[in-house]
C-alpha cells in the first residue's frame, strides 16, 4: 500500500469504475479520520478572530493569550476529541455497514448519491486523489439511460459534460427533459452520452483524460462519423481543453468533432471566484475577513482554475494561484477552425431592465462577457458570429442547464434543417423567458 495512503484503510480502489455504495462509505471513513491539511492552522485562525472581536485584543495580544499554556491544553484536547470521535466511532461503524453488507460493494450509486460524490469531488476531488479515497471519481461515459457506456456506436455521436460539483444526471430534472431528450428526437442515428468525471481536478488534467478518452472512444468504434461535444460551465472549458491537447496529439477524434457548444462557461472566468480571491487578499486586516480568506482558501484546484478559466497546463503550473492576487497569466487556447462553436449565456435581468449588478454577476456565476468569450485582449477574445451566440434572460446559472428553450436554440444549431427551423438568433417563444438574443442585441441592455 502507498505511503500517501492512511494505514488504516481497509482497502483501496485502483480500477477505473465508478464507486459503489461500499467505496462511498469507505471513503467517509477516511475522510473523517483523517487529518485534512489546514484544519489545525484554520482553528487557529479562529481563536485569534474570536479574541479580537469579542474582547476587543489586538491581533499581537490576541496570539500572546493565544500560547497560554491551559488555553493550548484546551486547544489540544478539544482537537484531539475530535479526531478521536472520527476515527474511534464514525469511521469503525460506517466500515461494520460495508462488513455486514457485502452486497453493498456490487450496487451503483443511487441519483442522491451520485449528487453528494459529485459535490465532494468538486470540493475535495484533488485531495481524494492525493489520499487515494476511494470517492475520488474516475472520467467515465454514461448512455442516455444513466448506464455505463457499452456496445459498439455507430453514426452521430453527442457528448455532453456537466459542470463544477454536477454529476452525468443533472442535465434534466423533473419539469424538463433537457438537450439530450430534445436531440434523441432528431432520430438522426445519433446516440448521446454523457461525461461523469472528477471536478476538483484541474482543468487541463480533466482535458486531457478527456482527450484521451476520446480517442479510445473512437478507436474502440470505428463506425463512428462524428462528435458534437455540449458543456455546461466547467464542461465547456473542460471540452476546449480538451480540444487543445487532442489537437497537439494529433488524435483522430479531433478531426470528427462537428459542433462545440458551450452552456454558461466562464471562459474569461467567473465574477464570485475572483471576488473571493480579491477578499482574501486585500481584506486580510479586517476581524472575522482573515478567517474568511482561509475558509475561501479550502477549495479545490478545479474551483482556482475558474478564476480565468484556465485551460492549459502552463496557466498554472508556475504560477502559485493560493497565493498574492493572481495576475491573468492565461495563455491563449483558440478554437479549432474547423468546429462550429456556440456559445450561451444566462443573466438574472429581464428583457430591456438595465441592472448593472446583475450584467456583471450574470447568471448567478457567469458574466454574460465571459460566457460569450467577450474580452477586451484581442488575444483572448473567442471570435464567433453573432448567429453563434444567445443570451437567455431570467435564467440562472444552472437552469440554463437543461431548460427547454436552451434546448431548442441548440436543436436549431445542430439540426439546421429540422422542420422547426427559424431565423438563428432572435426567438421570441420561450417558455418562462422574455426573450433569447444574439450578442448584437445586447448593445443597450447588458452593460460592457
Amino acid at each position: 500500500m502507498p505511503s500517501l495512503t492512511p494505514l488504516h484503510e481497509t482497502y483501496c480502489k485502483w480500477d477505473r469504475t465508478p464507486p459503489s455504495q461500499a467505496d462511498v462509505l469507505e471513503g467517509l471513513a477516511q475522510l473523517v479520520s483523517t487529518s485534512l491539511s489546514g484544519v489545525h492552522e484554520l482553528i487557529q485562525v479562529v481563536q485569534t478572530e474570536v479574541l479580537r472581536t469579542t474582547l476587543g485584543l489586538s491581533a499581537q495580544k490576541a496570539k500572546q493569550l493565544q500560547k497560554h499554556p491551559q488555553l493550548q491544553k484546551f486547544y489540544q484536547f478539544s482537537y484531539v476529541a475530535l479526531q478521536k470521535y472520527g476515527s474511534h466511532f464514525l469511521a469503525p461503524n460506517l466500515r461494520r455497514i460495508i462488513e455486514k453488507f457485502p452486497v453493498l460493494h456490487d450496487k451503483p450509486l443511487t441519483p442522491t448519491l451520485h449528487f453528494v460524490v459529485g459535490a465532494l469531488n468538486g470540493i475535495f476531488g484533488d485531495f481524494f486523489l492525493k489520499q487515494h479515497n476511494p470517492m475520488a471519481l474516475p472520467m467515465v461515459l454514461y448512455d442516455h439511460y444513466g448506464s455505463l457506456q457499452q456496445g459498439e456506436l455507430t453514426g452521430r455521436v453527442v457528448i455532453l459534460a456537466h459542470g463544477l460539483c454536477m454529476n452525468h444526471l443533472t442535465w434534466s430534472n423533473h419539469r424538463y427533459g433537457g438537450i439530450g431528450e430534445r436531440l434523441l428526437a432528431q432520430r438522426d442515428n445519433n446516440t448521446m452520452l454523457y461525461l461523469n468525471y472528477n471536478t476538483g481536478r484541474r482543468i487541463s488534467a480533466n482535458g486531457r483524460s478527456f482527450a484521451n478518452t476520446l480517442e479510445d472512444l473512437v478507436q474502440r468504434n470505428p463506425r463512428i462519423t462524428s462528435i458534437d461535444l455540449i458543456g455546461h460551465s466547467m464542461g465547456g472549458l473542460v471540452s476546449r481543453s480538451a480540444l487543445f491537447y487532442g489537437k497537439q496529439n494529433l488524435y483522430q477524434w479531433v478531426h470528427m468533432v462537428e459542433n462545440l457548444v458551450c452552456i454558461g462557461s466562464p471562459h474569461h472566468g467567473a465574477v464570485l471566484e475572483r471576488f473571493g480571491f480579491v477578499l482574501q487578499d486585500k481584506l486580510g486586516g479586517f476581524p472575522f475577513i482573515n478567517l474568511l480568506g482561509q475558509l475561501v482558501n479550502v477549495r479545490s484546484n478545479g474551483i482556482l482554475d475558474l478564476r480565468y478559466g484556465s485551460v492549459r497546463d502552463d496557466d498554472w503550473e508556475h504560477n502559485d494561484a493560493r497565493i498574492g492576487f493572481a495576475d491573468d497569466n492565461r495563455k491563449p487556447a483558440p478554437l479549432p477552425s474547423h468546429i462550429n462553436t456556440f456559445l450561451i449565456a444566462g443573466t438574472l435581468e429581464f428583457e430591456k431592465l438595465r441592472n448593472k449588478a446583475l450584467s456583471v454577476i450574470g447568471d448567478y456565476l457567469v458574466s454574460v462577457k465571459s460566457a460569450l468569450g467577450e474580452h477586451q485582449n484581442p488575444r483572448f477574445q473567442l471570435k464567433l458570429p453573432d448567429t453563434h451566440k444567445a443570451v437567455f434572460y431570467g435564467l440562472n446559472h444552472f437552469e440554463i442547464q437543461y431548460h427547454s428553450s436552451v434546448a431548442e436554440q441548440i436543436t436549431r444549431w445542430l439540426y439546421p434543417d429540422a422542420k422547426e427551423k427559424v431565423e438563428a438568433g432572435v426567438q421570441t417563444h420561450m417558455i418562462n423567458v422574455p426573450h433569447n438574443y444574439t450578442f448584437d442585441d445586447l448593445e443597450g441592455i447588458v452593460e460592457t
